[in-house]
């Protein structure tokens, strides 16, 4: 098997569609290396860096299973100042299959950054999440791993498993600060977390 095989894209389907908001269902080892699991995680592979994006979930593609992919590579950390990366403790992230994950340990700390999701197509809004995650799951061959992420890959990590249990950004996020990815860039791109908090706050 050999989850590196080519894919095609997946149309991805957007809030609203009910798979979005049900737990899906997890795999045992062997229907992880079934030839059906290992073309879809090909095929989500493909979806998600066509998109582009740093993560997808099966649910994202109309699939009600416990499987996401993450990959965050280094040409989409290009264009980024680096006092911005380094405030986001954004690092690439190689690509990841993760399956029937859990986050069995987190730190106390929270951060809040802009999130967007391919299945709310076109918006933004700050989400607070935990700054460091462990988690548990199985890899593209049905093996349990534990991994431990800081900083962005551990936000990636929190929103594609939100996905595997029916939730999305949006039910996190700071509801004045939800806006379009065109307002966010022009308005709130280049302002701290901190600046966008007081120019949003009200009266």
């Amino acid at each position: 098997m050999n989850h590196e095989a080519p894919g095609f894209r997946i149309k991805i389907v957007q809030a609203g569609e009910p798979v979005l908001r049900q737990t899906a269902r997890s795999l045992s080892p062997e229907e992880i290396r079934s030839p059906a699991i290992q073309s879809l995680v090909a095929h989500m592979r493909a979806t998600m860096r066509d998109a582009p994006g740093v993560g997808l979930a099966a649910p994202q593609i109309g699939v009600p299973l416990q499987i996401a992919v993450i990959e965050d590579r280094p040409e989409y950390l290009a264009g980024i100042a680096p006092e911005v990366l380094e405030e986001r403790e954004r690092t690439p992230v190689p690509f990841l299959v993760i399956v029937n994950p859990r986050i069995v340990e987190h730190s106390e700390e929270t951060v809040e950054f802009f999130e967007g999701c391919l299945s709310v197509s076109g918006f933004s809004a700050l989400v607070r999440r935990w700054r460091s995650v462990t988690v548990e799951y199985l890899d593209w061959e049905g093996q349990p791993q534990r991994m431990e992420a800081h900083g962005w890959p551990a936000r990636i990590l929190q929103h594609e498993i939100d996905h595997l249990f029916g939730n999305l950004y949006i039910d996190r996020m700071e509801p004045r600060s939800f806006s379009t990815l065109e307002n966010m860039s022009r308005h709130w791109r280049d302002l701290p977390v901190a600046g966008v908090r007081e120019a949003l706050k009200r009266e």
